[in-house]
């Protein structure tokens, strides 16, 4: 995060990135959902084109991911166990937790991302006794 601090924002962006920064995380979510729509792009390309150009280059098999990214798709009749379950990975508060179960009722939503396999394993078996359905991607 220190990094993103030092970065210099042009002044013909400047009022752009101050909307930006005031943003929820759902909200942010919701914005970059619809610039993919609206531009026919998708933010993950870059990563998901990187990583098998890398793992080919170097000549190891691209069959094995090491990280992923923990995706709630349903919440199920534990609503108050996910909201938990959500609160304990991300360290957000209730409300933010609250608002990100709730969206995931109407869309997938990435709770943590980057995750090594063995901690999305594990936080996989957390939200399914939670009752709720997650995808690693």
């Amino acid at each position: 995060m220190a990094e993103e601090e030092k970065v210099e924002v042009p002044a013909k962006f400047k009022s752009l990135v101050e909307e930006i920064e005031k943003m929820s995380v759902l909200d942010l979510s919701e914005l970059v959902k619809v610039l993919e729509k609206k531009f026919g792009v998708s933010a993950a390309a870059p990563v998901a084109m990187a990583a098998p150009a890398s793992a080919g280059s170097s000549g190891e098999a691209t069959e094995e991911k090491s990280e992923f990214n923990i995706v709630l798709k349903g919440v199920g009749d534990k609503k108050i166990e996910v909201i938990k379950v959500v609160r304990d990975i991300t360290g957000k508060g209730l409300k933010e937790a609250k608002d990100m179960v709730d969206a995931a009722s109407s869309a997938p939503q990435t709770v943590k991302e980057g995750a090594k396999k063995e901690e999305a394993e594990e936080l996989k078996k957390k939200f399914e006794a939670a009752g709720a359905s997650v995808e690693l991607k």
